[in-house]
């Protein structure tokens, strides 16, 4: 060893020591990003093994190329297997302003994405399957709602009166109206037609005795802004530009025109979307303007428009309406019945309609909400008894649970009215079957829940996924949790946690292939703080099941595209020993916690030599008229993919 050197092996020990002591340090600083490192690493690795995938399914983020993304408000599933995806001006003021409308057709096979040319603000309407494949809307956005701050200028309800028998008047846009009284002036947002009068005569001598004015209804704002121009009590009002007998037959009346709060308002305009053509196709408008309005298919396959809020932003105040795809125009129903906005109604199998008291919206809190049976034709309502949480309903989710021949519904959580923080974790069931259908409670979801997606599985049970605590995923709120309800053992299974948040504005469907997707979430804050405002979710999330990770799933070949009820018909399979249930599941047309539409019929089934035999129910009201996916599912599950049929 040299004189006055450091033995080597000293030098490596003190080496070592100094490279510990850093590390450590390191380690020390950085200890919580190593440790999520970790188990991010270890997370994932855990959920992409066969079997975590065969027991609790996998999630996947589909993202459209930036061009192409939307804030999709709605969804519904195509005959073509094609998922239509509308946003409208997806609750985004400058898009409304811009008349920016926008509407997708993705192709989830191939992965495409299209762009459709979108005629209105479609943004809060109504849609329901059709029995031709078309998908019926009706309904969206006239004007965005102003906060009470925000309202700069005096404005409310005019109601137009044409005393005129002879001749309708038309009220252009721009028209103004001066109080009599008053003498302020309010302009007139919009045009409307105000009908002539009708002659009211003696029925039994005849003799004339008057006339009913024309009304109609327009919404109005001061010419100028601030509160000197509000007013405190109803005027009747001159239409400025009117001359002669037509200013004497012509005037609007109107109550207190203030600086209040101005709620969203609807649109009368209808459309049928073409799955083939890939455009919409503008049919008769409603007699009524909608927004967060129902879509219910009736027994004789007319559909039923309900609820909503109207050309000057008031609740639809019952005044029902339906839609002849035949003729493609719409008839009042002549029976009045109010229900809060975007109301959960389901057409049952005695043909009359259930509403489950679920419902995303706009109404008076002690009008309208309780569930019931309700006889379109005669008005009849008959309550069921037994709801749990019975103020929180608002943003509950309901589901016609498999298969439908029980007639079985599963109510979702729900909410408060408005943005109340209220919250509930029950579910409820009832069977309309029972001599006195009653709701009970289900299994809990574990906490409160407000937009639960639910999408009823081939294998009879039903995926129940996100939603938030509060209102709109306030205070960070939203639930990454997914459940598999079992309607048999009336239980919930945790599965794989989803990857994206989703709240108010979010939904599910079914797709062909078995593989759930959920779109959509507009929460109102970005942050647990609430301090900066919400982003709409745009990106696409795919659930796969667990039983497509348990083997190969069934084949099934030829068979008829058609299927009668009452009748049978004949699939090949070189799987049929296999098979166990065959299923008609009605594709979803999906929207504020609201899907009316979806729907598994149980079919009989026997097997035949090289094949099965299934046999389709009779009732008309259990089998719509339209498009269905077919499941033939077997002894483990699984299912084939769809085979699209047809039931006229």
């Amino acid at each position: 060893m040299t004189p006055g050197r450091p033995d080597p092996a000293r030098r490596r020990w003190r080496r070592i020591a100094v490279v510990t002591a850093v590390v450590l340090a390191l380690a020390g600083a950085n200890g919580p990003w190593l440790y999520r490192f970790g188990s991010e690493k270890y997370h994932a690795y855990r959920i992409d093994r066969p079997e975590y995938k065969a027991r609790n399914g996998r999630w996947e983020i589909v993202e459209f190329p930036e061009g192409y993304r939307q804030n999709t408000i709605h969804a519904a599933l195509l005959r073509t297997g094609k998922v239509l995806l509308v946003a409208g001006s997806g609750n985004d003021q400058e898009n409304f302003d811009a008349r920016r409308f926008d509407t997708r057709v993705w192709d989830p096979v191939k992965g495409t994405v299209k762009k459709v040319p979108t005629p209105s603000d479609l943004f809060c309407t109504g849609h329901t399957q059709l029995a031709d494949g078309n998908l019926l809307i009706a309904g969206g956005t006239q004007r965005y709602e102003k906060l009470k701050g925000d309202v700069t200028k005096a404005g409310g309800l005019m109601v137009v009166h044409n005393e005129n028998p002879d001749k309708p008047m038309t009220i252009e846009a721009g028209t103004r109206f001066t109080g009599r009284k008053n003498g302020k002036t309010f302009v007139a947002q919009d045009a409307v037609l105000v009908p002539r009068a009708r002659k009211r005569f003696d029925p039994e001598t005849g003799r004339f005795l008057g006339n009913d004015a024309g009304l109609s209804r327009v919404y109005v704002e001061a010419e100028r802004r601030g509160a000197r121009h509000e007013t405190g009590a109803e005027d009747n009002y001159r239409v400025q530009g009117l001359r002669g007998a037509d200013a004497r037959n012509t005037y609007g009346i109107a109550q207190k025109l203030a600086l209040d709060k101005k709620d969203f308002q609807g649109i009368r305009d209808a459309y049928e979307f073409d799955p083939v053509a890939e455009r919409y196709v503008k049919v008769d408008p409603m007699k009524e303007a909608r927004w967060y309005p129902t879509l219910t298919t009736l027994s004789d396959g007319k559909v039923l428009s309900v609820s909503g809020l109207d050309e000057v932003g008031q609740l639809v105040p019952g005044k029902n309406e339906v839609y002849d795809p035949a003729t493609r125009s719409w008839e009042y129903t002549g029976k009045e019945r109010q229900f809060p906005t975007y109301p959960a109604l389901f057409l049952t199998q005695s043909g009359k309609v259930f509403y489950s008291g679920s419902n995303a919206g706009y109404g008076p809190a002690d009008k309208g909400r309780d569930p019931g049976v309700w006889d379109v034709r005669t008005n009849e309502f008959t309550k069921v008894p037994g709801m749990s949480d019975p103020d929180r309903l608002e943003t509950s989710g309901t589901v016609l649970l498999p298969p439908a021949q029980d007639e079985k519904y599963l109510v979702i959580g729900g909410g408060g009215v408005g943005e109340s923080r209220a919250s509930t974790r029950r579910t409820r069931l009832v069977d309309l079957r029972a001599k006195n259908p009653r709701f009970t409670d289900g299994p809990s979801l574990g906490r409160g829940t407000r937009y639960p997606q639910s999408s009823i599985l081939p294998d009879d049970t039903v995926l129940v996924s996100g939603g938030s605590e509060d209102y709109r995923g306030r205070s960070g709120s939203d639930i990454l949790e997914a459940r598999l309800y079992d309607p048999d053992r009336n239980s919930f299974r945790r599965v794989a946690d989803p990857l994206v948040g989703r709240n108010y504005h979010a939904g599910s469907l079914l797709l062909p292939d078995g593989r759930v997707m959920f779109f959509g979430s507009d929460p109102l804050f970005a942050d647990p703080a609430n301090s900066r405002p919400g982003v709409f979710e745009q990106r696409i999330e795919v659930y796969t099941p667990p039983y497509l990770y348990r083997g190969g799933r069934p084949v099934v070949e030829g068979g008829p595209g058609t299927l009668r009820r009452g009748g049978t018909a004949v699939f090949r399979s070189p799987d049929a020993a296999r098979l166990e249930t065959a299923r008609l599941i009605r594709p979803s047309a999906s929207t504020h916690v609201t899907d009316v539409d979806q729907r598994s019929i149980a079919l009989g089934l026997e097997r035949t030599a090289g094949g099965v035999e299934v046999t389709v129910p009779k009732n008309r009201n259990l089998v719509q008229p339209g498009w269905y996916m077919l499941f033939l599912t077997d002894r483990d599950g699984v299912p084939s993919t769809a085979r699209w049929v047809r039931v006229p």
